[in-house]
C-alpha cells in the first residue's frame, strides 16, 4: 500500500565532476535522478483528492534503524537535502482518467479529480508520471505510484496531531525538539504510554463489522519526514491512515522544523471535515503548540460535526489558556478532555460512550 516510486535511470555519459558527485550522493544515500512521491490520498463518492511531490535530489528510503547517534543525525539530515523541481508537469492516471497538473515552486501537485462513479471503501491505486516539456516525442523521467482512501461510511472520523501528541517532540523546546529528532530514529522513538491502545479503540468506536473509522493525521511536521512519521506509525501500531503535513523545508530551515503557519494547519482540517459532511470527528492533539486554538475555531465552525475534542497536557505555561479555550468548546455543546495520561483519555471515552470498556 505504500508509495513506489522509480527514478528512470539516464544512461548517458557522466563526466568526471558528475561522477564525483554521484560518489558523494551514494555516501549520503541520495539519488540525483528525478522521483515523483505520491502520497497517500483520500475521497469520497464523487471526487478525490490526490497530491505528491517531485523532486531532483531527494532521499533514498532507510532500510537499516541502527540506534548510532551519528547515524542518526546524517538519516536525518539528508531528508532536508531533497532539491525540489518545480514547475514540472506530472501525469496522473486514475483508473481510465488521466490529468496533467503542474508542480508548484516546491515541487508540489495537488488535485481534486472527479469521480464518474462512486468507488467501493477501502484504498485504490493510483499513478503519477513526471513528463518532459522539452523531448520530443514526449519523454516519461520518473514515475511513482500511491494509494487513495474512500473510508467506510462509518459514524466517526479520527483527526489527530502527531508532535507531542502520539509521538514525544517537545515541539514547544527547539533545543529539546531537534535534539530528539537528530539523535534517534523511527524505531527508537517511544509514544506516549498507552496513546496506541487508545487510538485503536477509537478506530473501532461504532465503526460496525469489517470495517474501522478512518485516521487522519494533520501535522506542522513537514513533508520531508513523511517516510520517518509513516515507519514510526507502522512500527509502533498506530491505526492505519492519512497523513497531511506542511511545506517542505530545506536544510537552512532545520531550526524551524515543526513550526508550520496556524492557517495552513486549519485549512487541511477543514478540507477534510468538507470531505465528509455526514460523519463526526474525534480531534486528538495537544497544548505544546496550536492545536487548543485551531480546534476551539473549529468546533465554532463545525459544531454538529466534531463529537469530542482530546488535548494532551505537556506545556504547563499553556495550561490556564488551554483550560479556558477547552472550557468554550463544552459550553458550545462538545464533549472535551484536557489530560496528561492516555489512560485518563481513554476512560473519558469510556465514559462518553464513545468506546467500551
Amino acid at each position: 500500500m505504500e508509495t513506489v516510486q522509480r527514478p528512470l535511470i539516464n544512461k548517458q555519459k557522466i563526466s568526471l565532476k558528475g561522477k564525483i558527485k554521484r560518489y558523494f550522493l551514494t555516501l549520503l544515500r541520495l539519488t540525483d535522478q528525478p522521483m515523483v512521491k505520491v502520497y497517500r490520498g483520500f475521497g469520497n463518492d464523487k471526487r478525490l483528492t490526490i497530491y505528491g511531490h517531485v523532486f531532483r535530489q531527494s532521499a533514498l528510503p532507510r532500510k537499516k534503524y541502527r540506534d548510532i547517534n551519528l547515524v542518526n543525525l546524517l538519516a536525518v539530515l539528508r531528508l532536508f537535502l531533497v532539491q525540489p523541481y518545480p514547475h514540472a508537469m506530472v501525469r496522473v492516471r486514475f483508473g481510465k482518467q488521466l490529468v496533467q497538473v503542474q508542480t508548484d515552486v516546491d515541487g508540489y501537485f495537488q488535485l481534486d479529480l472527479p469521480l464518474t462513479q462512486p468507488l467501493s471503501p477501502g484504498w485504490h491505486p493510483v499513478q503519477a508520471q513526471l513528463v518532459s516539456q522539452t523531448m520530443t516525442p514526449e519523454t516519461v523521467l520518473a514515475e511513482g505510484e500511491g494509494q487513495v482512501l474512500i473510508p467506510h461510511p462509518t459514524r466517526f472520523i479520527c483527526l489527530s496531531d502527531i508532535d507531542d501528541t502520539f509521538l514525544v517532540s517537545h515541539s514547544a523546546t527547539i533545543a529539546k525538539r531537534l535534539l530528539v529528532l537528530l539523535t534517534e530514529n523511527a524505531h527508537s522513538r517511544r509514544p506516549f504510554d498507552g496513546v496506541v491502545a487508545h487510538y485503536q479503540l477509537l478506530a473501532e468506536a461504532d465503526s460496525g463489522i469489517s470495517a474501522s473509522n478512518p485516521f487522519f493525521y494533520v501535522s506542522s511536521s513537514e513533508w520531508n519526514l513523511y517516510d520517518y512519521i509513516l515507519e514510526f506509525s507502522r512500527k509502533n501500531g498506530l491505526p492505519d491512515g492519512i497523513y497531511r503535513l506542511s511545506p517542505l523545508k530545506r536544510l537552512s530551515q532545520l531550526l524551524k522544523t515543526g513550526k508550520g503557519k496556524h492557517l495552513t494547519k486549519v485549512d487541511r482540517i477543514v478540507q477534510i471535515i468538507n470531505m465528509y459532511p455526514n460523519q463526526q470527528f474525534i480531534l486528538l492533539g495537544d497544548d505544546s503548540q496550536q492545536d487548543p486554538i485551531i480546534y476551539e475555531s473549529i468546533v465554532q465552525r463545525f459544531p454538529n460535526q466534531i463529537r469530542c475534542v482530546y488535548i494532551r497536557q505537556v506545556h504547563a505555561e499553556h495550561k490556564a489558556r488551554t483550560e479556558s479555550l477547552m472550557a468554550k468548546i463544552e459550553a458550545i455543546g462538545v464533549a472535551s478532555c484536557y489530560f496528561a495520561h492516555s489512560a485518563d483519555a481513554r476512560q473519558h471515552s469510556v465514559d462518553i460512550g464513545l468506546v467500551a470498556t
